[in-house]
């Protein structure tokens, strides 16, 4: 095991994060779908402002201390999401249960590629007008999904993904983010101060940040930890990898509040996006998953240049689905150079191989020709998403908050916490966060109405 490590520190001595890249990585990987496509309509779904409220004490309670729980596992155990428990402890149950990690952050990559390519689609007939030629849109997102090009485009997010992750860390997934991340905010708040001066956007905006507690329920508490969860990249291994690239003189403190600071921006802005849209063209908040591809093209297309804002808000949506598909991806090929020593392109490049035999029925049943195929009342693509987001998530966040709260006694050193910020912190990776994550598994399995 030794010998093991000091060959892993080696390696990743001559590929590492610089600071800035480490941040920018790291606000990428949590700044994907889930909070550009997921919270703004469980917001709308959940009453918008104290929803939002609620997400961000989840964010705060449980979403950073768990961050900061994976991010020193990583830098303590210098390995990928397997690896790295093995090296900070003798206990042997511990030396497999990273692998539940891989596996969930590949799993996770089948469905999320396949709502990451229609973004790609989205942006490409919105720059060219053909978005809007049926303002049927309930009709064109259907006669997309059921037909063959979500294929080309899930393949396509492949090859990009790939190809990113094979560059490495400091010439691909840093560079990559160092880019992309300045664009997308720019993007942001053009799209911002666009939608905040439609005619009825004041409306959408209170919506959206007024608080009214009595729309709030049980199930929205759950529903406010699992966006925590999702929003942040937890419990797949992605941060515990990224953190295996960190100096040893990086805070990981400073570098939790950055990261969910920046995670907390972009889902405002994306909020501040959405909902004066929708509000101003009458559409519902609570239209659920179609918001993003069936509601707002309906509004872009009433808009005075809506063909190019359009564009411009899938763009934003396919940059955020990328930068989080490449810390998904990053886990599983981490895993596979480290357990057989192969190189990082051939590691990319069998991962992505073998993650699209189970990546291509999921494009298939998410409208296409497999979609009448159910379990349950769920097909494949559904089951994907349920079993990685509602049940793999939470396991592997229980998993970090057990081994860190229990099992690992030198975490502090590795955390960097002044003694009281440490009690709390060890404190609620012990109890709260553990107690809050059964609750969203109870709830997820039906055992908890």
């Amino acid at each position: 095991m030794a010998n093991n490590r000091t060959a892993l520190e080696t390696k990743q001595a001559t590929d590492q994060f610089s600071s800035a890249g480490f941040i920018l990585a790291a606000i990428g990987s949590s700044v994907g779908l889930g909070n550009m496509w997921m919270f703004p309509y469980i917001t709308g779904q959940n009453g918008g402002g104290a929803f939002v409220l609620l997400f961000f004490l989840c964010l705060l309670i449980v979403g950073m201390p768990v961050l900061l729980a994976e991010l020193a596992i990583g830098r303590g155990g210098r390995g990928d999401a397997a690896s790295s428990f093995r090296n900070l402890t003798t206990r042997r149950i511990w030396h497999k249960s990273g692998i539940f990690l891989v596996i969930g952050a590949f799993l996770l990559f089948t469905f999320y590629s396949v709502v990451a390519g229609w973004t790609l689609q989205y942006t490409l007939q919105s720059f060219v007008g053909d978005l809007y030629s049926n303002p049927n849109y309930t009709e064109t997102f259907a006669q997309y999904t059921s037909g063959w090009m979500p294929i080309f485009w899930q393949i396509m997010i492949f090859i990009i993904t790939g190809w990113i992750v094979a560059k490495g860390i400091s010439g691909g997934i840093e560079k990559f983010n160092k880019i992309v991340l300045p664009a997308l905010l720019i993007i942001l708040v053009v799209l911002m101060v666009r939608a905040l001066f439609l005619p009825g956007a004041g409306e959408g905006v209170s919506f959206f940040l007024k608080p009214d507690f009595s729309e709030l329920t049980v199930d929205s508490l759950l529903q406010a930890l699992g966006q925590a969860f999702f929003s942040l990249s937890l419990g797949v291994g992605g941060m515990m990898t990224y953190g295996a690239y960190v100096e040893k003189n990086q805070s990981l403190s400073q570098a939790t509040v950055a990261i969910t600071g920046g995670s907390v921006v972009y889902a405002l802005i994306a909020g501040l996006i959405i909902f004066p849209t929708t509000f101003s063209f009458g559409i519902a908040p609570s239209s659920g998953p179609g918001l993003v591809f069936i509601a707002l093209p309906a509004a872009f297309s009433s808009m005075p240049f809506g063909h190019m804002f359009g564009a411009f808000f899938f763009i934003l949506l396919a940059i955020a689905a990328l930068t989080s598909a490449i810390s998904m991806v990053e886990v599983p090929v981490a895993y596979c150079m480290n357990r057989w020593q192969w190189s990082r392109k051939k590691a990319a490049t069998l991962v992505l191989i073998v993650c699209y035999v189970f990546a291509l029925p999921c494009v298939l049943s998410a409208g296409g020709v497999l979609s009448s195929y159910t379990l349950g009342g769920k097909n494949v693509f559904d089951w994907m998403n349920y079993i990685t987001s509602n049940i793999m998530l939470p396991l592997g966040g229980l998993m970090i908050t057990i081994f860190v709260g229990y099992v690992w006694t030198r975490s502090v050193e590795e955390a960097g916490l002044s003694s009281g910020w440490f009690k709390a912190w060890i404190f609620t990776l012990r109890y709260i966060a553990p107690l809050l994550i059964i609750l969203i598994l109870l709830s997820s399995i039906g055992l908890l109405k």
